[in-house]
């Protein structure tokens, strides 16, 4: 059970990051690729992913288990872009690396035969023996598997991404706007239950986090499922990473940009238009129709068109659905190209 402390301070600090986090997403993606579950989720990106690395992934399974604890210092705080966080792994201190690559080691379950279970432990431990000593070769090695990885499993998808975030993050800002952090934080998904002044969830240990006045960072992910994930140490920026709301969507992956074609063509005229400007900054149907001057069918209807071009999501919010806008559908309105994943 995970059970996180809350004083008045801190609820008046508590704040929703403005972006997918590049290394949460990263790191979290790497479970979501060694899994066999929610194969209409991700099951395409698998496969799309699992082409591009052609197996180069033995020193992330080393330091990333399928379950559990995985390093701190993979996943920099901040919310910084690609290369900032390369340099911030890189210039982790090594009693650092030496501490938290130790927890990995001893957290590693046995998952074969007693035998072969010794010799990957063995395999293991001489892949990250230079990494938790800190030397320069081993930590250069890291940053290049990283990098790689991030251009295969998260560069070509971050549009996607950046949109079920963006979604998530207009359904916690209109409870924030209908009643304050409490809503927002009981809005959360029903993994995490809000239990004044504690917020709780299952989780794989027992965890008690008191922010002391620091606040809280409320980080929807696109990879994370199931349980949410906090740091281990707890001196570090408090910040909870949670499930983004996933929708169905027609597309995920490269397929996507392929299936927007003959949706687009259908995007023609004022009435359109305008219903895309309404959604600009997030509306429920009911507000979409008034905005844009038509009836409520109508508005439904225009809505289920762009979401088909990719350029709306739709999720439920209480007993009505709140669109918002894809990055494809901001870059629409703006004349412009969609965020770049590392900012």
């Amino acid at each position: 059970m995970l059970r996180i402390h809350f004083t008045g301070d801190d609820l008046a600090r508590v704040r929703m990051a403005v972006r997918p986090d590049v290394w949460w997403e990263t790191i979290l993606s790497f479970h979501r690729l060694r899994e066999r579950r929610r194969a209409q989720m991700f099951g395409e990106w698998r496969s799309e992913t699992r082409s591009r690395l052609n197996g180069e992934t033995s020193l992330l399974s080393a330091l990333v288990p399928p379950r559990g604890y995985f390093p701190d210092f993979l996943t920099p705080p901040g919310g910084c872009g690609l290369d900032t966080g390369l340099e911030a792994i890189r210039a982790t201190r090594p009693e650092r690396l030496h501490s938290e690559l130790e927890l990995v080691s001893a957290g590693h379950p046995p998952e074969q035969a007693p035998d072969r279970a010794a010799e990957r432990t063995a395999e293991r431990a001489g892949r990250l023996a230079g990494l938790a000593e800190g030397r320069s070769e081993p930590l250069a090695r890291l940053v290049s598997v990283l990098r790689g990885y991030h251009r295969a499993a998260i560069e070509p998808y971050w549009a996607h991404i950046q949109a079920r975030v963006e979604a998530d993050r207009a359904v916690r800002g209109r409870a924030l706007l209908d009643g304050g952090a409490a809503e927002l934080l009981g809005s959360l998904p029903p993994v995490l239950r809000w239990r004044a002044p504690v917020l709780e969830s299952d989780y794989p240990v027992e965890r008690e986090l008191r922010l002391d006045g620091r606040g809280l960072l409320l980080q929807p992910s696109f990879f994370c499922r199931g349980n949410p994930v906090v740091y281990r140490d707890a001196a570090l920026p408090p910040v909870l990473v949670y499930p983004a709301a996933h929708s169905p969507d027609p597309a995920f992956g490269e397929s996507a940009q392929a299936a927007l074609a003959p949706s687009l063509g259908r995007l023609v005229g004022h009435t359109r238009s305008a219903v895309l400007q309404a959604i600009r900054y997030g509306c429920t149907t009911s507000e979409l129709a008034r905005r844009a001057g038509v009836s409520l069918a109508s508005a439904s209807q225009h809505a289920a068109v762009l979401r088909e071009a990719g350029l709306v999501l739709t999720l439920r919010h209480g007993n009505s659905v709140l669109h918002t806008l894809t990055p494809l559908g901001a870059a629409l309105l703006r004349g412009g190209a969609p965020a770049e994943a590392t900012g």
